[in-house]
């Protein structure tokens, strides 16, 4: 497992990404060009909601792959 100080800054990274490209693809999908003057108002909801999702899962993924995907120990 990664330092608990690592994967939060990954966390917020990554959601932080997710949600604006998320929230502006489908924005973009759902409304054309008008989706700019309410992208940041979703993207600001998204990436809260992203990074509580990402605290819950994120444990439950690490289990999973390590389950199926165990990482090779260095020789």
């Amino acid at each position: 497992m990664l330092p608990k100080k690592t994967t939060l800054v990954l966390q917020i990274a990554m959601t932080f990404m997710m949600a604006l490209t998320m929230s502006g693809t489908l924005g973009f999908i759902f409304n054309g060009a008008n989706f700019l003057s309410h992208w940041p108002q979703t993207f600001i909801i998204a990436w809260p909601i992203a990074f509580i999702y990402t605290r819950i899962i994120n444990p439950i993924a690490f289990k999973i792959t390590f389950k199926f995907a165990p990482p090779h120990n260095a020789a």
